[in-house]
């Protein structure tokens, strides 16, 4: 795909904007205008740590994730329901690649009903896609 044709492919779904570099980097900024860019940062930890082989790497992952995203007053605290949080606390001591999977889905969920939308009605968004646009039309019409 063109970028013109990748900037406007990026408004059928969370999934696009997450899995494009420069898309990825329009709705963090976004989010940090928002102050929840934790909810991005959490998705993509998460996206990491299942990638993980080791399993004394898996365990300081989890540590790092549960201390980073998840403990009350985390710095980067998210905000997931009372039940999702109590079962990730009482399981990091032994944690899974799995162990993130129910708090990742419901701020995966929140990102793609609520940030999102707002997100392809922003300026952050009209910018990047006006740039993508010029950028193409300087590809066809060199003279310009």
């Amino acid at each position: 795909r063109s970028n013109a044709g990748e900037s406007m492919a990026w408004s059928e779904s969370v999934d696009t904007v997450l899995a494009n570099k420069e898309g990825l980097a329009a709705f963090r900024t976004f989010l940090k205008s928002e102050f929840s860019e934790e909810n991005v940062e959490f998705w993509l930890a998460c996206e990491d740590f299942k990638k993980t082989k080791s399993s004394t790497k898996i365990t300081s992952k989890a540590q790092k994730i549960y201390s980073d995203f998840i403990q009350a007053d985390a710095p980067k605290e998210i905000n997931i329901d009372f039940h999702t949080k109590n079962d990730i606390s009482q399981n990091i001591s032994e944690p899974t690649l799995h162990c993130f999977d129910a708090a990742q889905s419901s701020i995966y969920s929140l990102m793609a009903k609520d940030s999102f939308p707002r997100f392809l009605r922003s300026d952050v968004y009209r910018q990047l896609l006006q740039k993508h646009q010029h950028r193409n039309q300087k590809r066809w019409l060199p003279f310009l």
